[in-house]
């Protein structure tokens, strides 16, 4: 059975989320069919067919949106800057909400999981979106379980949500492994140059997270000695001696003012700075370790592992 694919366009859209998932739907329909199977046929679509202008400028013809009652297997909403634009559509919000009731599955990309939000798929669920708009998206949907780390999650037996540009590829590729096997998969990856299932989350793609201010200046003085030391020692006892405070009341008002513990705050900012060293430095992982805070190399892996999803050497790797 040839397994229809839509993929939604609209003005603004970032044109990866769109041309990623094609290349791998089109391009898994040729391995499939080259062994006499079926594979996907891909669309995209638009409202009233308008050619769809990207947010960089490239133009993609359309064909009209599909009556929703019409057979579809995977409706894919991609993101770009054009996203806010678009839920606003009630129109095309609609028919998103009425051609999900039918389809097998859909699927976002990048801040196309605030569409599917936008049409009630993601009620009572955990979704995904690029990290850089995860908080927004947490606040307009109050509703939505937003996690900012993977490259993409099963949201619900019919909803996927894919993380920032190229995960709408990851999601693609593990879609037709579910559809047609991992050869189909393994084969369109290899063919695109990229991973079939890539280490790690988006954290380790993400810009540093830099804290707010205090608005206390001893817990200001406390935060900046933190980021410009973070290979001293900062026990509580010794960051609330900084603060002329009580470890307990200490702890109790850098949390309010920061957002974070400070064995949190700590952690993140040594995490930050072996991330830098990692990049600007050939020193080995022994040295960054004891630079950064964290004593010994072991340390700083199980640190990065856990909240960067990729070793130290993984890491060192893709962004040095």
């Amino acid at each position: 059975m040839v397994r229809t694919v839509l993929i939604v366009g609209f003005a603004g859209v970032q044109a990866l989320d769109i041309v990623g998932p094609f290349e791998v739907f089109t391009g898994a329909s040729l391995f499939v069919g080259a062994r006499g199977g079926d594979g996907y046929t891909v669309r995209v679509v638009s409202v009233d067919g308008t050619p769809v202008s990207t947010g960089t400028g490239l133009t993609l013809v359309a064909d009209p949106l599909p009556d929703p009652g019409e057979p579809v297997d995977t409706v894919v909403l991609p993101g770009g800057m054009g996203t806010e634009a678009a839920r606003t559509n009630a129109g095309l919000v609609e028919w998103i909400t009425a051609v999900a009731s039918r389809a097998r599955r859909v699927v976002s990309v990048c801040t196309g999981s605030s569409l599917a939000a936008q049409a009630g798929l993601l009620d009572g669920c955990i979704a995904t979106t690029h990290w850089a708009f995860a908080p927004q998206m947490t606040s307009e949907f109050p509703s939505v379980t937003v996690d900012p780390e993977p490259i993409f999650v099963r949201s619900s037996e019919k909803v996927w949500t894919a993380a920032g540009v190229t995960a709408g590829i990851d999601l693609a590729l593990s879609l037709v492994e579910d559809d047609h096997g991992t050869e189909a998969a393994q084969t369109v990856a290899r063919y695109l140059v990229m991973y079939l299932r890539r280490p790690g989350g988006q954290t380790q793609f993400a810009a540093p997270v830099w804290m707010p201010r205090a608005r206390r200046t001893p817990i200001r003085d406390v935060q900046e000695a933190i980021e410009a030391h973070p290979g001293a020692s900062h026990s509580i006892a010794e960051l609330a001696r900084r603060a002329t405070m009580s470890p307990r009341h200490f702890t109790r008002v850098f949390t309010e003012e920061v957002g974070e513990a400070p064995g949190a705050y700590v952690e993140r900012i040594r995490t930050e700075a072996a991330r830098r060293q990692l990049e600007q430095s050939d020193d080995t992982l022994t040295v960054i370790a004891a630079r950064c805070g964290f004593g010994t190399a072991e340390t700083l892996r199980r640190n990065f592992v856990r909240r960067l999803g990729v070793s130290p050497d993984q890491y060192r790797k893709t962004f040095a």
